[in-house]
């Protein structure tokens, strides 16, 4: 299994982010909700969601990663929500 992330992050029509990535040379839509940004970002309150991204895109892409590698795809795509986030 081949996973590139190709970017660049996109808002998506639900106030999340959308980030294209490949999946085995095949296109894959990463969708982050507005919900996992906000909880990821405990600082930020109703925070532009891009610069949220951008803060924290190497957790938020391990995320994504590690749900991807665990068999979450449906259609191309995967979505990464607040109850994707470890506790702690």
């Amino acid at each position: 299994m081949k996973l590139t992330f190709i970017g660049p992050a996109a808002l998506a029509k639900d106030g999340g982010i959308d980030y294209p990535a490949l999946l085995d040379n095949k296109p894959l839509l990463c969708h982050f909700s507005y919900e996992v940004l906000e909880d990821i970002d405990t600082e930020q309150i109703q925070g532009d969601a891009l610069d949220i991204f951008n803060r924290h895109q190497f957790a938020l892409l391990s995320l994504a990663e590690q749900k991807i590698m665990n068999g979450a795809v449906m259609a191309r795509e995967i979505h990464i929500y607040s109850n994707d986030l470890s506790p702690g």
